[in-house]
């Protein structure tokens, strides 16, 4: 150490020092940069939206919950300044996950201050981003969410296989069943009297249920199943994968024109574009099975409670905890009803107990904050609500930008529940690229943006669905991305000529 003090002055050493402190500063500067849309950082767009649509009271606390707590797996590939982050807006493969990030911060919230420190310092391996997110999360707010929704089960609890052995649904937990009564009258958005509740894992074996409950056994051939394009892209994967001789996926319900029976399946909102929907096939014979996951005041206005003879729901998509595993269908027919029972009985002997006090809980807490709200933030249905209009501003300001791709246009509707109107705020995005783009998900792909092809949803390749749940870093990346990606196409294109 001598040695190297003899060599170098005190003047070499100020140097030096200045040299690295003026490099670090104009790296800082270069990144900063690097985040600006037009001259205006993503901060400040997401500021002024917060500006133009949250009460002035608000604003404060509102800001701190648009970051998103970092989990161990992500769904981009991240470098240090993001330029060439792969952005999975895709998540076929992770359903759950998608589902869950906007309203993850929901229930977070509210955990006591040792733990939150601790659980902070835990994270920390993980990378900055996780504590800080962590710590704003649940220093910040005013909600206890975290904490009411917590149950505690004996390990005695739960070890038959019935739940009510009198029940046509003999593995529904009674309390689950009340607070899903309860749910549906206070957000007004479906029926729920003279109706049976069948649980299910997910509303996926609901759905296979549905099939099984609604297929004659001594049928000549196949009863037909469609949806009207562009269609959920699971609904062809789930019906055809076991090969049944009871059903047969027969695509496209606007094109559909075979005789003898059907089922149709409704999705409302639709889940990949978002449009309110209705029955298209103009014929009889049919029976109607509506999928209403998506009917929820975060995403669209609760205009009219729904009332049909099988209607669909699950926890994932109303509350976000898809690790549940837990929805449930409304059903009108007692017969269709009991089938549908029979089959989850053969699938699985009935539904996870444990799952079902769960989410009875956490109903429970959601329906508790929409009758008695205890924050200015409102019930979980607001605060999503506001979350997701500031997505879809932004994707929006960034399409217009652009220029090379359009989205759905929503007319406004009443919602009952929040007591406003507004458009929908769909949990996914239906873009479609403009000419000469003919494939929207290879071209997006080239930018290292994931998503899924038109193809899969029944409709062309000029289309692609975009989830909207994702965490806000990667978000914030995708929305800066698009709105950037003309210019850089045309940089691209002066440098090939040249």
């Amino acid at each position: 150490m001598a040695r190297l003090f003899s060599v170098f002055s005190s003047r070499n050493l100020l140097v030096l020092s200045l040299a690295l402190n003026v490099s670090l500063i104009l790296r800082v500067l270069y990144e900063k940069e690097s985040g600006v849309i037009s001259g205006l950082s993503l901060d400040n767009k997401r500021e002024a939206l917060r500006t133009d649509s949250m009460p002035s009271e608000a604003h404060a606390t509102q800001k701190e919950h648009l970051s998103m707590p970092s989990s161990s797996s992500s769904s981009s590939t991240v470098d240090s300044n993001g330029r060439d982050r792969v952005i999975n807006l895709d998540h076929y493969a992770e359903i759950g996950k998608t589902q869950v990030h906007r309203q993850l911060s929901f229930w977070h919230l509210g955990r006591s201050e040792e733990y939150s420190v601790c659980m902070s310092e835990a994270l920390a391996p993980l990378g900055r981003s996780a504590s800080e997110n962590f710590g704003r999360l649940y220093f910040a707010s005013a909600f206890k969410t975290g904490d009411k929704s917590t149950i505690l089960i004996p390990g005695w609890q739960s070890m038959s296989y019935f739940s009510d052995a009198g029940s046509l649904c003999w593995f529904l937990e009674p309390e689950f069943a009340k607070e899903i009564v309860r749910l549906h009258k206070v957000v007004g958005n479906a029926v729920t009297e003279d109706r049976y509740i069948v649980v299910g894992t997910g509303s996926t074996q609901l759905y296979q249920a549905v099939l099984y409950a609604l297929s004659p056994l001594d049928a000549v051939e196949p009863l037909s199943v469609v949806s009207a394009a562009p269609y959920y892209s699971s609904y062809p994967l789930i019906t055809d994968c076991l090969k049944s001789g009871l059903y047969k996926w027969a695509g496209d319900a606007q094109s559909f024109n075979k005789e003898g029976p059907y089922i149709e399946l409704v999705t409302s909102p639709n889940n990949p574009d978002g449009y309110v929907r209705q029955s298209v096939v103009n014929k009889s014979g049919g029976i109607l099975v509506h999928d209403l996951a998506y009917y929820w005041p975060q995403y669209s206005p609760i205009a009219a409670a729904a009332d049909h003879d099988i209607m669909l729901f699950t926890v994932s998509k109303s509350t976000g905890h898809a690790g549940m595993r837990i929805g449930w269908a409304l059903v009108k027919d007692e017969e269709a009803a009991k089938k549908m029972v029979k089959y989850i009985e053969l699938n699985t002997i009935g539904v996870s107990k444990d799952s079902q006090l769960r989410a009875a809980k956490v109903l429970q807490v959601v329906t508790d904050g929409c009758k008695y709200p205890t924050s200015k933030e409102g019930s979980l249905f607001d605060f999503a609500a506001h979350l997701m209009e500031e997505r879809w501003k932004l994707l929006r300001a960034a399409v217009r930008q652009s220029g090379l791709f359009t989205l759905p246009e929503f007319p406004p509707g009443t919602c009952r529940f929040l007591n406003i109107s507004f458009a929908p705020r769909p949990a996914f995005a239906w873009l479609k690229c403009e000419a000469p783009i003919e494939d929207c998900e290879a071209f997006l792909r080239s930018n290292n943006i994931l998503t899924r092809s038109g193809i899969h949803f029944g409709v062309g390749p000029q289309y692609v669905r975009i989830s909207m749940l994702d965490r806000d870093e990667n978000y914030d990346v995708f929305v800066e991305r698009l709105s950037t990606i003309h210019l850089r196409q045309s940089m691209q294109l002066d440098e090939t000529a040249e």
